[in-house]
């Protein structure tokens, strides 16, 4: 049997194992894994001796702001971005202008994406008030699930009532796709910035104090009550809190489908970094970044699968926007978030060095985890015969230093620039076709839509 491509001698990841081995690709599937080593012959071959294959990593939480904001990114600089950093997939957020929130708003988006994106690519809807009769059109378009901000954010985009919501949860439910949530409690946020204004605070960590975990805690309540009520799938988008990581433990305990995400930078940064390392607003992010103990309980969390996914929260902005030539200056005048989704891997993988996690585990949460969550198992996030053949092959001993200069994303605002990082991706491989190699992009765009698995 002659194959397409061959990742031979390599260290194979998988949750559950690892072991030396060989992939063999065919027709954008994988094949075979093989462990002999009479390899048949191949249109081309990768020697990964001394590397690891790891399933095609899953970045299931980016804003390519596509259509509308394209001035920020769009699917060509985004994904060559996901491309270089060793992201195979990537599922990308509805509040564009206008929000993808009916069939005309998916297809312009599709339409903005085809034979412009590197790496393969989902699309989300969101729920906004009035729009419930678009859930079943839009499950049947091909969005791989939905979303819904309880919280004041970049967009600005309102919930629905209350009563909407459980309404709109138990049509999804129909649609056997989940529904994630930006969890924060707008009343509480409103209240507390208005407060701290009047103070005349406007200091970065203002931000923090305006936001606090028990806004959090409070919106993914809410969320987990509704969800349960309409006996519909959840996700709870860029968790930040110990009270958060307790709530969806206790929800899955009840019973109730709720999965939970976080980002690297809650794992690894601190709120009061944005003082002691003059970052500011440059580490402003929705919701925030807070104290070590709640770093701690999210890393619990990831460790005991409370926390199934990894996400960046990619979400690119003008320097003008993040104020980056006075990120010490008015708190308020800053835009939330930056672009996460090239340095996230590197990152990750700095982690899975220095012990907090094995790269079995990281596995789990950045590849099947996304992939189960968001109905795209088993066509993605595993290496098993039949799935697409989407590899990540990282060097866990390469070693080197984040570079804002250097990011694929028209941005090039981000608090990790000068991070000394170990363990770095080196080939990013879509369905059998190499996009980046040794840290170069490499042949063409050749991502396509992917629609759930239901």
């Amino acid at each position: 049997m002659a194959v397409d491509l061959i990742v031979k001698n390599g260290t194979i990841v998988s949750p559950a194992a690892t072991y030396r081995g060989h992939v063999l690709i065919k027709d954008g599937k994988v094949a075979e894994i093989m462990v002999r080593d009479d390899l048949p012959q191949a249109k081309e071959v990768i020697d990964a001796k001394g590397l690891y294959v790891l399933p095609g990593l899953i970045d299931p939480h980016v804003h390519f702001r596509v259509p509308g904001l394209d001035y920020k990114e769009d699917f060509d600089t985004g994904s060559q971005g996901a491309a270089a950093g060793g992201i195979t997939t990537i599922i990308d957020m509805p509040n564009v202008v206008p929000p993808t929130a009916n069939v005309e708003g998916f297809q312009a988006k599709v339409a903005a994406a085809r034979n412009h994106a590197y790496v393969d690519y989902g699309i989300y809807a969101v729920i906004i008030e009035g729009n419930s009769d678009q859930i079943l059109p839009l499950a049947e378009a091909g969005v791989v699930g939905y979303k819904i901000f309880l919280g004041e954010t970049v967009g600005n985009i309102p919930a629905p009532q209350d009563g909407e919501i459980i309404d709109a949860w138990k049509i999804m439910a129909q649609t056997g796709l989940r529904c994630g949530v930006h969890a924060e409690d707008n009343g509480i946020i409103l209240y507390l910035r208005k407060k701290l204004q009047d103070l005349g605070r406007k200091d970065p960590l203002a931000h923090l104090e305006s936001r606090p975990s028990v806004s959090e805690a409070a919106a993914i309540s809410r969320a987990i009550l509704f969800a349960g009520e309409a006996k519909s799938k959840l996700m709870i988008f860029h968790m930040s809190s110990a009270e958060g990581v307790e709530l969806v433990r206790r929800g899955k305990q009840d019973g109730v489908d709720v999965a939970g995400e976080t980002g690297p930078h809650y794992l690894i940064m601190e709120g009061e970094d944005m003082v002691r390392m003059s970052l500011g607003s440059l580490l402003k992010v929705n919701p925030p970044v807070r104290s070590r103990e709640h770093a701690e309980a999210l890393w619990r969390g990831l460790l005991d699968g409370t926390i199934e996914v990894i996400g960046t929260d990619h979400a690119p902005h003008t320097p003008e926007e993040k104020m980056a030539d006075d990120p010490m200056g008015d708190i308020w005048k800053a835009v939330a978030g930056w672009p996460g989704v090239e340095t996230n891997v590197p990152l990750m993988l700095t982690q899975v060095n220095a012990g907090r996690m094995s790269l079995g585990r990281y596995v789990k949460v950045q590849a099947e985890g996304p992939a189960r969550a968001w109905n795209l198992w088993p066509r993605k996030g595993n290496l098993g015969r039949g799935a697409d053949g989407d590899i990540t092959i990282v060097d866990l001993q390469k070693e080197g230093t984040i570079d804002k200069a250097k990011l694929h994303s028209k941005s090039k605002v981000t608090p990790f620039h000068g991070f000394h990082v170990k363990g770095m991706p080196v080939y990013t491989i879509i369905r059998g076709n190499v996009v980046m190699k040794n840290g170069e992009l490499y042949g063409n765009p050749v991502g396509l839509l992917q629609k759930p698995i239901v």
